[in-house]
């Protein structure tokens, strides 16, 4: 039975971040302990041959001026083997030590005033040895002086490599531990996020992750995940307080629907069918005004862009005030050029529900402005019915609010008409506020001006 593949790479982001600093570590590491290797066994053997090289100089002069003598003294620093090599390979003057050994090597430098380096490993010692040799003259029978200091253990043997490996090892498993812990910080930090977002349902959205604090990526991460839920449960709640809006605004003309004809069913001697079809129609055509709301709505909140145009403020308001008939007339204030970028029928729609809002409430006034402010498009809607109390200015434009009897359906509205346009000036970047004047109130709507 074939194995199992083995992964290439570990599957962990902690196995992956500990992997790669491994391998950084080794790239940089090994070059490094190479070099220091290279660095330390030449200074250590220059510093030998510094010595051998003095006490073959001086061997050498001593041979010159005949002042050589048998046993050599040893020389400078420890050189303990020295040895006059003549014609025929044989040992002519040595120190005591050298004495009892055969004649180290048989190199032979090239030109007599060069003294030559190297490391001689002759069968007859345990060691090695750092040897330089010095030619005594310019004939080829000219004797040659061997001055060696055996080499030390940093040479001869592989203590060093050994050392310098097992450094190298315990660096890179150190720098990959603080590695993963690092990586495991962050990442149970990650994993706690992601235990909570799994128990997160949408039958309870108020719990958030915990926040570990600082400024780094995955605080960051925290902080957008508990942004996002945040928004997800107003949405949510929004959403959950629209629908049973929506059902209580939708079975309340049902309800008096069904029971004029209920009723009409059970007395039909006594129906007035003319009566009966006029009060189904209001209750049709109030159903068909909340349905048509809630379904302006639902495409605003769920399509995506719709195409914008150049659109005047101005004339956009003078054609919806022309076609208006009702018991007010509106003053209109508007200003020329006052363009701004959007959705013709959206701005259109703003426009009719705050008119219809304003000649609902009213008593006698109706104003309407549009005016240009710096880089701004402000449209203002003037009445002088009741003022809205301050601590309902923003309660007003939620769904399927009315404040108080004033505001009842008997004037027509669906609640939905300031909801729907608030949410038009957010689309289009812009705001829609009330403020209490010494008139009454007023609606004022803000754009960008088109560039």
């Amino acid at each position: 039975m074939p194995l199992p593949p083995v992964p290439v790479r570990p599957r962990s982001i902690r196995g992956r971040v500990t992997l790669l600093t491994l391998a950084l570590a080794a790239v940089f590491l090994v070059p490094l302990a190479i070099a220091a290797d290279l660095v330390i066994r030449a200074s250590v053997a220059n510093s030998i041959w510094h010595e051998t090289r003095q006490a073959a100089a001086r061997v050498t002069a001593a041979f010159h001026d005949g002042s050589l003598r048998n046993p050599i003294p040893p020389g400078p620093g420890g050189v303990t083997v020295i040895q006059v090599v003549g014609p025929g390979h044989h040992v002519l003057a040595a120190t005591a030590e050298g004495q009892s050994l055969p004649p180290l090597s048989d190199v032979r430098p090239p030109d007599p005033h060069d003294l030559r380096d190297f490391t001689a490993c002759p069968h007859f010692t345990s060691g090695c040895h750092q040897v330089t040799a010095a030619l005594t003259g310019s004939t080829p029978a000219s004797p040659i002086v061997y001055a060696a200091e055996p080499a030390p253990a940093v040479l001869a043997t592989r203590a060093l490599d050994a050392a310098l490996g097992l450094q190298v090892v315990a660096v890179a498993g150190l720098v990959g531990w603080i590695a993963y812990r690092a990586a495991d910080r962050g990442l149970r930090t990650i994993d706690h996020i992601q235990y909570q977002l799994a128990h997160i349902t949408a039958s309870d959205l108020s719990s958030r992750v915990r926040d570990p604090g600082g400024e780094d990526e995955i605080a960051h991460l925290a902080r957008t995940v508990n942004s996002t839920l945040a928004r997800l449960e107003h949405s949510v709640e929004q959403q959950r307080r629209f629908a049973a809006d929506a059902s209580h605004e939708l079975r309340t003309p049902i309800a008096g629907l069904r029971a004029q004809l209920e009723e009409a069913l059970l007395y039909p001697a006594d129906t007035d069918v003319p009566t009966l079809a006029a009060g189904a129609l209001r209750d049709t055509d109030r159903l068909e005004r909340i349905v048509t709301d809630l379904l302006f709505m639902a495409r605003l909140g769920s399509a995506g862009p719709a195409a914008q145009e150049l659109v005047d403020l101005g004339r956009l308001a003078a054609g919806e005030i022309a076609r208006r008939h009702t018991r007010l007339p509106v003053i209109a204030d508007l200003g020329d050029d006052v363009t701004v970028m959007g959705v013709r029928t959206h701005l259109y729609r703003v426009i009719d529900n705050l008119l219809g809002n304003a000649q609902r409430h009213a008593a006698q006034l109706v104003r309407l402005e549009v005016r240009a402010e710096g880089g701004t498009a402000v449209l203002a809607v003037t009445n002088d019915g009741d003022r809205i109390a301050e601590e309902d200015h923003e309660r007003v434009f939620h769904r399927f609010t009315r404040l108080d009897a004033a505001r009842s359906r008997d004037k027509g509205g669906t609640g939905l008409g300031l909801a729907i346009a608030r949410d038009v000036a957010i689309a289009h970047g812009g705001t829609l506020h009330v403020e209490s004047v010494p008139e009454g109130t007023r609606f004022v709507l803000r754009l960008p001006l088109a560039e």
